[in-house]
């Protein structure tokens, strides 16, 4: 199974990239991680934020392959305790289809992505900056597989 980060966001500092990467390497081949960068569009003072948005949609919908699971990182969407996510991991697989979570830009993500979400989630009732969010998701799909496999980094 492979699972799919696509992420809005312009270029990040390189602790971040180690981060994240740090977790990604760590998952084992049947279970990849990998990072779909959609660069964010410039936003100028009289920038049309509703039409860079449905853009920016646009191109996150393009990394998604027919038949996979699209879900959206939402503030408003279902918190999932490590445990359950590992419980998520364990159906995804099952299904075997490979997944997309996807993390909008500043201002959310574009409607067109939401309406094609098959699962909302929420990190946090927090509003967290998307450098933190990738370090985040990628510690926990790791964690959820060490809990799946009975691994002892969780405890």
């Amino acid at each position: 199974m492979r699972i799919r980060l696509v992420s809005v966001a312009s270029r990040m500092p390189r602790w971040v990239e180690e981060g994240y990467q740090e977790y990604a390497k760590r998952l084992p081949a049947d279970l990849s991680l990998e990072l779909v960068e959609i660069p964010l569009a410039t936003r100028g003072k009289n920038a049309d934020i509703a039409r860079l948005m449905r853009r920016e949609g646009e191109q996150m919908l393009a990394a998604v392959q027919p038949g996979d699971r699209v879900v959206t990182l939402e503030v408003t969407g279902k918190p999932w305790s490590t445990e359950q996510l590992a419980q998520e991991l364990e159906r995804w697989r099952l299904e075997a289809r490979n997944v997309n979570l996807m993390v909008g830009g500043p201002e959310g993500l574009a409607e067109q992505v939401a309406a094609k979400s098959e699962q909302r989630w929420s990190l946090s009732p927090l509003t967290l900056p998307h450098p933190l969010v990738r370090i985040v998701l990628a510690e926990q799909i790791y964690r959820a597989w060490t809990i799946l496999n009975r691994h002892p980094y969780h405890k």
